[in-house]
């Protein structure tokens, strides 16, 4: 007895196994068990394919506990109906349908479709989002202008501030004292677009924040909130923190001069081939020009190569320049490597640091006539907010041929002496600004600044501009022509030019002030 009550146990265990003969007795209970486990298992794999592992443990652990049932055929019933209720397809890069059997194809796997909701009337349309095309608003930083004036400067999304009615909010919410009542301080925001229409999928946003009074005078602290709202018509809004400030670090003394600078340079976006000769060139000549109370803003959308760091170093070791790493803004289509957020925020973040903040490029030499120092020039326009500067348009490749010269010592400047002498066309223009009396920054100039503008500098302050310059590589010199006799004009590709050697002259004494500033670094 014992002998064949163990022998029908081993056959009802080994189910499909084919040990013990045609004699043995397979209970119904048995079969729907299997039945059951075996659908249980390819619902399983399905949902292997295509649920994240938390989800799956979590539907596993679920699933599990609906097999410990008290009637195998009720859990075939219900593992039946949950497989009829998803539609699965097979596909074609995976084996897992293989398991559940012989003759199914080794390519087919399931891929689980969720069921589309049905409309109850098939006339009423439903429109459903995927996804998200571009932020209503991207912050990029947040700083206060004076005591009741803030900035915050960021992206949104173009098509939406030119077709939509977007508008923002501010609150100040003050830390909690046992003097202050710690109620909001709420105020409706000016909202400026500085890019002139020029962003892509996003365009510039500068908020300005104004409150009637300084909502930190007791020093406490707070926190500034932005309430963005997505159109005129809807009370739908984005709320975040924009800026925060710690109790006692209110400082009103800033705001007022002496600043710590007297000039400051804003860069604009650094990206591509960036040659390390010139930079060095570019840095090396504004130092000296803008003197020791000075300060040079860069931002690093990826053209700060290892040359390039190694020359900026020594100025940034020496307390001269500032790099900032902005190559997370690849990520948000803009103009020109979101150029017009970089100055925006360079423009904020430090408008109170300097008497003047100039705006040019790289590419770019400000130059003054007739031997006058920088203090000089601008004692002149300091009854301006803002002055635009003319430039001198150069060649970046015509060079004079001398074979007694070896130009491989020569710096840019000093070799590219060739300028274009076309006149009244119009040129793009640089500018300098007293940033305390600017609400955002431009390019070419700012549209939005307080006070007065003029562009008849032409005779105190110019820029010679060496075009695309930067971006060669190798030897600038790659067109060398005869020195023209008398101040003659040359043409070349149907473009005159005369010989111009004023920056060329200042070679000598640019290379000493490196020299003497940062040591031999670069020799």
């Amino acid at each position: 007895m014992k002998h064949g009550g163990a022998g029908r146990k081993d056959a009802g265990g080994g189910g499909g196994g084919g040990g013990g003969g045609g004699g043995v007795f397979v209970p119904c209970v048995d079969i729907k068990a299997f039945v059951a486990s075996l659908a249980f298992l390819t619902l399983f794999v399905a949902l292997w394919q295509i649920q994240p592992y938390g989800s799956l443990l979590t539907a596993t652990r679920s699933t599990a506990s609906s097999v410990v049932s008290p009637s195998p055929c009720s859990l075939l019933a219900t593992t039946a109906a949950a497989a009829t209720s998803t539609r699965v397809l097979p596909s074609a890069n995976s084996t897992a349908a293989a398991a559940t059997a012989k003759n199914t194809p080794a390519t087919a796997a399931p891929v689980v479709i969720p069921a589309r909701p049905v409309a109850a009337d098939p006339n009423k349309r439903e429109l459903r989002p995927y996804g998200s095309a571009a932020a209503l608003f991207v912050q990029f930083g947040a700083y206060r202008g004076g005591p009741r004036t803030f900035a915050i400067v960021g992206l949104a999304s173009k098509p939406t501030q030119v077709f939509g009615t977007p508008y923002y909010k501010c609150e100040w919410v003050p830390n909690l004292t046992a003097a202050g009542d710690g109620r909001p301080i709420r105020t409706k925001a000016y909202k400026m677009l500085p890019d002139w229409g020029y962003g892509r999928v996003y365009t510039v946003v500068v908020v300005n924040c104004t409150f009637p009074t300084n909502p930190n005078a007791d020093n406490a602290g707070g926190k500034l909130l932005v309430h963005a709202y997505y159109s005129t018509s809807s009370r739908r809004y984005e709320r975040f923190v924009a800026l925060e400030e710690s109790p006692g670090t209110y400082d009103e003394s800033r705001f007022s001069s002496p600043y710590k600078y007297d000039y400051l340079y804003c860069g604009s976006s650094l990206y591509g081939d960036i040659s390390a000769s010139r930079m060095r060139e570019w840095v090396a000549y504004h130092a000296r020009l803008f003197g020791p109370r000075s300060h040079f803003v860069l931002h690093d959308a990826g053209g700060v190569s290892p040359e390039v760091r190694k020359v900026l170093d020594p100025w940034v070791r020496a307390g001269r320049v500032t790099v900032q790493d902005i190559r997370a803004q690849a990520e948000y289509d803009g103009y020109y490597y979101n150029q017009f957020l970089v100055v925006n925020d360079c423009l904020h973040r430090h408008r109170h640091a300097a008497n003047w903040t100039f705006f040019f490029d790289v590419d770019e030499y400000i130059y003054l006539p007739n031997g006058r120092t920088l203090d000089q020039a601008l004692a002149k326009l300091s009854g301006y907010s803002q002055f635009t500067i003319e430039q001198n348009p150069m060649s970046s490749k015509l060079c004079v041929q001398d074979p007694s010269k070896d130009y491989t010592r020569e710096w840019g400047f000093e070799k590219l002496v060739f300028r274009n002498s076309i006149t009244k066309v119009r040129r793009d223009r640089k500018y300098a600004i007293q940033a305390r009396n600017a609400y955002s920054a431009g390019v070419h100039m700012s549209q939005n600044v307080y006070g007065r503008t003029t562009h008849k500098t032409e005779s105190l302050i110019r820029y010679y501009h060496y075009h695309n310059s930067i971006n060669v590589m190798g030897e600038p010199c790659r067109e060398f022509v005869p020195l023209p006799v008398n101040g003659s004009k040359l043409m070349f590709e149907g473009v005159p030019y005369v010989y111009d050697d004023n920056m060329k002259r200042l070679g000598g004494e640019i290379k000493r002030f490196e020299k003497e500033t940062i040591g031999s670094a670069h020799t």
